[in-house]
């Protein structure tokens, strides 16, 4: 490996037109293939769902896509609002503005809810978010069209049966630094492309501060273990990431293993066979 050198611009030299195609054709072929109206996509104002919905309308027809704008107003900041509904107005698509708060106040009828808990209630938000989604999805025949990307599903870094609980995941095969790069050819607002990537689950919430690393060094990190076959050892010398901070993103991805998982059953004596599709 010696004078190699590897940096984030590796990511960024794939085939942007072709990439897009397929992910259309992803869309469309299942879509088509589930016998369903359209999809239902949560619209925050970040990078991720910006980039889904247009690709959505891009393989559907502005016709089949329903945008659904979630904010708690505690916790989702009005720009995040603003962009989100600039965006579908720029796509045209159908889409509804709903406010969380007296959802998650609801809650405030169990005795052990804490508002002031941030994992218990952010995540609590992100599974309002989804009930929402699930429902317009069931009442209109759709399918939700979830926004997650390889970088956030490789790392666990959503919520289970939060934004992890979706029908379809167009974006599972780019990281994030890929999505960012992709959104100048769909006509993505530069602002939004810019953003800090940030889930709104708790005031202030912003994913790199949590994370305590930036995406670009997590995205060189995944591409170099999972992409390339390298060891951390072999990463850290061609990228210069120290080994501390590949053991951290290796730690993540192996405590979130159970998100990626189908539930643990047991194992019957007499029945060993494992549950599969006809």
């Amino acid at each position: 490996m010696s004078g190699m050198k590897l940096s984030i611009n590796a990511l960024l030299t794939f085939p942007v037109e072709r990439t897009i195609s397929e992910i259309t054709d992803f869309i469309q072929g299942y879509i088509d293939e589930a016998s369903v109206k359209g999809v239902v996509v949560g619209v925050s104002g970040g990078i991720d769902s910006s980039v889904a919905l247009a690709l959505a309308v891009k393989a559907l027809g502005k016709e089949r896509v329903t945008a659904l704008i979630l904010p708690d107003r505690r916790t989702t900041p009005k720009q995040d609002v603003d962009d989100a509904l600039t965006l579908v107005k720029l796509f045209d698509v159908k889409h509804y503005l709903i406010n969380i708060d007296e959802i998650v106040d609801a809650y405030s009828a169990l005795p052990f809810f804490d508002l002031e808990d941030n994992i218990a209630t952010g995540n609590l938000r992100a599974r309002i978010r989804m009930n929402i989604l699930y429902y317009y999805a069931n009442r209109f025949s759709h399918l939700v069209l979830g926004t997650g990307d390889r970088s956030e599903i490789l790392i666990g870094y959503f919520t289970k049966y939060g934004d992890g609980a979706v029908d379809l995941l167009p974006l599972a095969c780019l990281y994030k630094t890929q999505v960012r790069h992709i959104a100048h050819w769909l006509g993505i607002p530069e602002r939004i492309i810019k953003k800090p990537s940030s889930p709104r689950l708790w005031p202030g919430h912003l994913a790199e501060k949590e994370l305590g690393m930036k995406y670009e060094d997590i995205d060189l990190i995944l591409y170099g273990l999972f992409d390339l076959g390298l060891t951390k050892e072999e990463l850290s010398e061609i990228t210069g990431i120290s080994t501390e901070l590949i053991e951290r993103v290796i730690a993540l991805h192996r405590r979130s293993r159970h998100k990626r998982s189908f539930p643990p059953y047991p194992r019957l004596s007499w029945n060993r066979e494992p549950l599969k599709e006809l």
